[in-house]
C-alpha cells in the first residue's frame, strides 16, 4: 500500500530518480523528426509533459508551450513545439487512442498544444484523477514519484527559459525525466493492488477556527494628578435644578410683595 499523502522530510532523504536512457531535441521537420514518430508509434504507453517559459511580472502576456516531451523506457524526444509548431505526424500520435499518453494536468499541456493545431486527444491518463484508486491524495508529479517510485526528482530547472536558442544538458535531463517517470508510476501503480480513498480520506475536514468574542476596551484611567472627568449629564442636570429652583424662589417673591 501507498502512503496517502507523503511528508517533505521524507522526500528528501530518497534517492535521485532521473531518466536513465537517450534524450534527444527535436527542432525541425527532417529525418530525426520521422525516426522519433515511428519509435513512438511503436510504443504502448509513453511518458507525456510540456514546458512553457514561466512568466515572472504580473500583467505579463502569458507565454504558450515550448517544448513537447514524450518518452518511452529507453529513449525520450523533446519536441520544441514552439519553433516547429504541432506537425501532422505529432498529432496523429495525440489522436492514437492505443498509445497511451500518460502525465499530470494533462488537460491544460493538450489545450496548450491544440494552440499551434486543432486535433482530437485521445488516449491519455492523468495521474492526478486515478492516484486516489490507490489510497493517494497528493498530485504534485514530485510526491507522487516519491509516493509510488520511492524516488526524489528534482525540479530545479523547472523555471528556467524553456525557449532559450539551445537546451541546457540539465534541462534536457528535466524535461525527459518528468516525461519517462510519468509512465513508470503508470505502469508500476497497474501492478498494484488498488485501496481507493474513501470520500472522509479524500477531502479531509479542514480545522475551524474559533473567533473569540470581542472584548469592549475599559475606559482609559487618568494619569497621575489628572481629576476624573465629571458626567456631564450629570452637571447639566444638576444645572436645570438649580435654575428650576431659582425661578420658584423668584415667583414667591413676586407673589410677597404683590
Amino acid at each position: 500500500m501507498y502512503k496517502i499523502s507523503i511528508l517533505p522530510e521524507e522526500i528528501e532523504k530518497m534517492p535521485l530518480g532521473s531518466f536513465p536512457g537517450k534524450i534527444q531535441v527535436i527542432d525541425k521537420n527532417g529525418i530525426d523528426f520521422v525516426r522519433a514518430i515511428a519509435y513512438l508509434g511503436t510504443q504502448r504507453v509513453i511518458g507525456f509533459d510540456t514546458e512553457t517559459r514561466p512568466v515572472f511580472s504580473p500583467g505579463q502576456h502569458h507565454n504558450h508551450v515550448a517544448l513537447l516531451q514524450l518518452s518511452g523506457a529507453e529513449r525520450a524526444y523533446l519536441f520544441r513545439v514552439g519553433t516547429m509548431g504541432m506537425r501532422k505526424l505529432l498529432c496523429a500520435i495525440m489522436a492514437n487512442p492505443r498509445i497511451l499518453k500518460v502525465g499530470a494536468a494533462v488537460h491544460d499541456d493538450v489545450r496548450g498544444l491544440q494552440y499551434y493545431q486543432k486535433f482530437e486527444a485521445k488516449g491519455f491518463i492523468d495521474l492526478q484523477k486515478i492516484a486516489y484508486e490507490w489510497g493517494i491524495r497528493d498530485k504534485s508529479v514530485k510526491k507522487l514519484a516519491a509516493n509510488i517510485l520511492g524516488v526524489k526528482i528534482s525540479k530545479s530547472q523547472q523555471l528556467s527559459n524553456w525557449e532559450a536558442e539551445e537546451l541546457s544538458p540539465a534541462q534536457q535531463m528535466y524535461a525527459a525525466t518528468d516525461a519517462w517517470v510519468c509512465r513508470e508510476m503508470y505502469l508500476k501503480l497497474l501492478k498494484s493492488e488498488k485501496h481507493p480513498l474513501t470520500p472522509e480520506e479524500l477531502n479531509p475536514p479542514q480545522p475551524q477556527q474559533v473567533q473569540q468574542p470581542k472584548k469592549e476596551a475599559a475606559p482609559a484611567a487618568p494619569a497621575e494628578g489628572e481629576d476624573k472627568p465629571k458626567p456631564k449629564k450629570r452637571r447639566r442636570r444638576h444645572r436645570s435644578k438649580a435654575r428650576k429652583a431659582q425661578g420658584e424662589g423668584q415667583a414667591i417673591a413676586k407673589q410677597d410683595n404683590g
